[in-house]
């Protein structure tokens, strides 16, 4: 089936201007938004009256440069409210963190990029991995990722594959094939790895999590110094965090598949 090209609506393009903050950018003047989002001036404009007219966001009187406004954090309150999922996964994640002494964070799918929901390092080694909860991350460049799109919705792959893929590293998959077979690998194995895709020097595995369909929501990872991934945590980590994502997936509401779960059992 030939798929249409649907051009980005004003209120998507709107909307991404928010996607720009982050610790290293709490305030975002005009001319930098029109920079970071290759829109006219006079358009980007309208987007940040109107998004603070709306309160998602607020202009710095001082600066004039514009900030996340109060209704960020209404809604999140609100969400958080009603599916508190931060609330529900964060000792499990906290918990996997210690046992194993190394960073372990889950994220949410948020269209074609994983938005980070919690994390916890266990903070007990010199070098550690840097994890910002404010950054997306690609479904092709992290283990992540990779797991999302192993089990995530059907048409994942093949939307992630209408553009060129781009390089975070000189080791991220960007070859469509190798995309697709490491991500038939996952699926065969239930457990995904990727050595330096995202950033240099880190490591990481990654399993899907769960809501109420049979495909993922999300996914829990653990990431580690690529200097200090040894044997023995290669075959530790991936035990560990099945067990850790089946918990997240039940605090989720939701269930295992059964193919993936008979994967699972076979890996433990």
């Amino acid at each position: 089936m030939k798929r249409t090209w649907i051009p980005m609506g004003t209120i998507t393009k709107a909307l991404n201007l928010l996607n720009f903050f982050s610790p290293s950018h709490p305030e975002i003047g005009l001319t930098e938004f029109r920079t970071l989002s290759g829109q006219d001036k006079a358009t980007v404009h309208r987007h940040l009256i109107e998004l603070a007219a709306n309160g998602f966001l607020e202009q710095n009187p001082v600066t004039k440069g514009y900030r996340l406004g109060p209704a960020i954090l209404r809604l999140a309150a609100v969400r958080e409210r009603l599916f508190p999922a931060r609330t529900l996964v964060a000792p499990l994640v906290e918990r996997l963190a210690t046992d194993l002494g190394e960073l372990v964070h889950v994220s949410l799918r948020e269209g074609d990029h994983l938005s980070p929901l919690c994390h916890h390092d266990a903070l007990i080694h010199g070098t550690r991995v840097y994890f910002d909860e404010a950054e997306l991350l690609p479904l092709h460049a992290t283990a992540s990722g990779l797991a999302m799109l192993a089990f995530g919705p059907d048409h994942l792959l093949s939307d992630l594959l209408a553009d060129p893929l781009e390089a975070s590293t000189r080791f991220t998959i960007t070859d469509p094939d190798d995309l697709r077979q490491t991500v038939e690998r996952v699926q065969t194995e239930g457990v995904a790895f990727i050595d330096q895709g995202f950033e240099l020097h880190v490591s990481s595995f990654g399993v899907p999590v769960f809501g109420d369909l049979q495909e993922a929501v999300g996914t829990m990872a653990v990431a580690v110094p690529t200097a200090r991934m040894t044997d023995e945590l290669k075959r530790k980590i991936p035990v560990a965090l099945i067990e850790a994502a089946t918990e997240v997936t039940e605090e989720l509401g939701g269930t295992v598949p059964p193919h993936l779960r008979r994967i699972w059992l076979n890996a433990a």
